[in-house]
């Protein structure tokens, strides 16, 4: 199958996270995972808001679109989603500081599971959990 972005630059823009409160999920990934909000859109009459937030400028990052629909208090997050992984220079002293903040660690950082033993490269990963039960993979790589 050939792909149609075979000859045109695509890139990863955001994605988008519907949360109950902006202000608990925003001090969350700006406070805790040192993310900064880059934009706000607000739409009255659609009665929601848009915030973006991450590491670097949406021209040259991708980032988290945190949808906040001001009449919505619950959401399933069904089977199909899984997790947003974010590189880290030290995932267990990050794991120690997000519990001293009163972050749940799900899944306490160590050697990721099943990689092969024998190159010495295993990625240290953690897990952890936003205001909305998303969860988050922190990733240190190994690299040779």
């Amino acid at each position: 199958m050939m792909s149609h972005f075979e000859n045109s630059p695509a890139r990863l823009l955001h994605t988008m996270l519907r949360v109950r409160n902006l202000d608990r999920a925003l001090d969350f990934y700006c406070t805790a995972l040192g993310m900064r909000e880059i934009r706000r859109e607000t739409f009255p009459e659609g009665r929601f808001t848009l915030v973006f937030v991450g590491y670097g400028e949406e021209a040259d990052n991708t980032v988290i679109e945190l949808t906040h629909n001001w009449d919505e208090n619950a959401y399933t997050h069904g089977t199909g989603f899984g997790h947003i992984a974010i590189e880290v220079p030290d995932v267990e002293k990050l794991c120690s500081d997000l519990t001293q903040a009163g972050v749940p660690v799900i899944r306490p950082a160590g050697p990721m599971r099943y990689a092969p033993v024998e190159t010495g490269q295993r990625d240290m990963i953690a897990f952890i959990t936003d205001p909305d039960g998303y969860r988050i993979e922190l990733v240190e790589r190994k690299r040779a």
